[in-house]
Formats: structure tokens, C-alpha cells, sequence
């Protein structure tokens, strides 16, 4: 299902769709802009910015950037498109399209935090920490996140979440060595020492996201099931998918004979039972 909707005070609102008009873009010379300094991503790759330094050489830059005027008056500040800006300033390039736009700081967030979300750019902790800005630093309630970046509200709870992990963990998280469902799989550990001591068998054996939610269930007293269940039909998995992504959480479909089954909705604290309450009954 998609939220797309939901980002009508987001971006979308603050960006005309398509190209832009000739009239709503000027050209701004590379070095009187600044960084965002709430912009939520961290990590740009090397190679990739590379890549487009050469393809911006070649075919000049197709999407203006997003800047806002700084408190100096000879200065911008980027708002969205830090790598085309990036890559600009590595290929050469002198002058940059640019849309100017009036936004405070907390708009500045909103919108880098919402261009990199649609385009799955962020790291599931950059995520985080964006969120954690909003609402610690601007006061925005979960669902007023969610709104914002059309998101549900249990996703960005279950995001938020991930904060609260050991840095063992979150470092295995932002270098790649596990995927965020192992990460969520693990907040149901109730310390950090245990989180950190099965973060280490996952490493060791190499375990996926379905067998770290097994391993997390025996370290917390769970009676593991005496057979294996096979996997669902492909059409069953997909439903499954599509379920989790709408709510935000693990959901698992059992069909039985004669269209017969079960739906079983998994949450991890009594925030996401609460989250999930609300989401389903309105």
C-alpha cells in the first residue's frame, strides 16, 4: 500500500511536480552554498559520487537542487540534492540550478529527511536520528512524523526504536554486517548484554533475519516449535509482505483447507500493541 498520500506537507508540497518553470530556478555559484546541517544522511560513496560527477560533466545537471536563503545574505543553504551538489563541486562545475525556497530550521529537517525517504536513500539509523531530531527537538509526536513522511506511525516507532540498541549493534547496523530486521529482531532482548551476546552468533553463523528471531526466542524462555514450518507459497509471502508493510511489523498468514486460516499480527512492547490498536481500528 502506498503512503504517498501522505506527504502532502511534505516535499511534494514544496517542490513543483515535473520540471520545474525556467522562472523558479536561478543559477547559484557552488561555493556559496553550505551543507544542511540537519540533513539526516551521513554517508555518501565515493564511487558513486564519482559516477555522477562524470555523468553531470557530460549531460549537466537535469534536477535543480533545493536551497533556502542562509542568515548571511551571500550564502545558501542545501536543502535537498547534497550529492548533485557534491558532484557539482567535484566535476568543476561553477554554478548550480537551484530552486530557492523559504523554510525555518525544523522545514530544513523535514524536507532533507523526506527527499531521502522516498528515494530509500537513508541508512535505517539516519532514519532514526532524523525522526529522534523531530520529535526531541521540535516536539512532533510519533504521529505527526508519520504524517510528515508518510509513514505509519508504528513504522516510525519501530524505527525510533533502534536508537535504543547497544553500539556493538548499531555499528553491526550501519556497516552493513546485519540488516535491520535482525536489528529489530533483537530489541526484543531485554538488555544489552544479551543483545550484544546473540549480535554475536548471528555474526558467527551467519544467521538471517527468520533464524535470529528463532535465537531470540530461546534466549528469552520461548519453547521452540518441535518442526520446522515450511516455507509459504510464493503467493502467501507476498501477501505476508505486503501486510508487514502496511503495518510495520511481522505479520504471518496460515491458510487451512476450505479457505479457512489465521492472521497473526507480531509487536514487540506495549508501544507497538498500542501503535497497532490504533492503526487498525482507526
Amino acid at each position: 500500500m502506498s503512503r504517498r498520500a501522505g506527504l502532502g506537507r511534505g516535499l511534494e508540497a514544496l517542490i513543483p511536480g515535473g520540471s520545474p518553470p525556467a522562472s523558479g530556478v536561478s543559477q547559484i555559484p557552488v561555493e556559496r552554498i553550505i551543507p544542511n546541517p540537519r540533513q539526516p544522511r551521513t554517508r555518501f560513496d565515493p564511487d558513486e559520487l564519482a559516477e555522477l560527477a562524470a555523468s553531470i560533466l557530460e549531460h549537466g545537471i537535469l534536477q535543480p537542487i533545493i536551497v533556502t536563503q542562509d542568515e548571511n545574505p551571500d550564502r545558501f543553504v542545501l536543502v535537498a540534492g547534497e550529492r548533485r551538489w557534491l558532484a557539482a563541486r567535484q566535476a568543476g562545475i561553477t554554478h548550480i540550478p537551484a530552486i530557492l525556497r523559504e523554510a525555518n530550521d525544523q522545514q530544513r529537517l523535514e524536507m532533507a529527511l523526506i527527499e531521502n525517504v522516498q528515494r530509500a536513500d537513508l541508512a535505517p539509523l539516519e532514519t532514526a536520528d532524523a525522526y529522534r531530531q523531530l520529535a526531541d527537538d521540535f516536539g512532533l509526536s510519533h504521529e505527526e512524523i508519520a504524517v510528515r513522511v508518510g509513514k505509519s506511525r508504528t513504522a516510525v516507532t519501530n524505527t525510533l526504536r533502534l536508537l535504543k540498541l547497544p553500539d556493538t549493534v548499531r555499528d553491526a547496523l550501519a556497516g552493513g554486517k546485519i540488516s535491520e530486521g535482525h536489528a529489530r529482531a533483537l530489541l526484543a532482548l531485554p538488555t544489552s548484554q544479551a543483545q550484544a551476546a546473540a549480535l554475536l552468533s548471528i555474526l558467527a553463523h551467519d544467521l538471517n533475519v527468520r533464524q535470529t528471531e528463532a535465537l531470540v526466542r530461546r534466549l528469552s524462555g520461548e519453547r521452540p516449535a518441535s518442526v520446522e514450518k515450511p516455507a509459504p507459497p510464493p503467493e502467501v509471502a507476498d501477501l505476508e509482505r505486503r501486510l508487514e508493510d502496511t503495518l510495520g511489523t511481522r505479520v504471518s498468514l496460515n491458510r487451512h483447507s476450505q479457505g479457512r486460516g489465521t492472521v497473526v499480527i507480531h509487536f514487540y512492547s506495549d508501544e507497538e500493541l498500542d501503535a497497532l490498536i490504533e492503526r487498525l481500528l482507526g
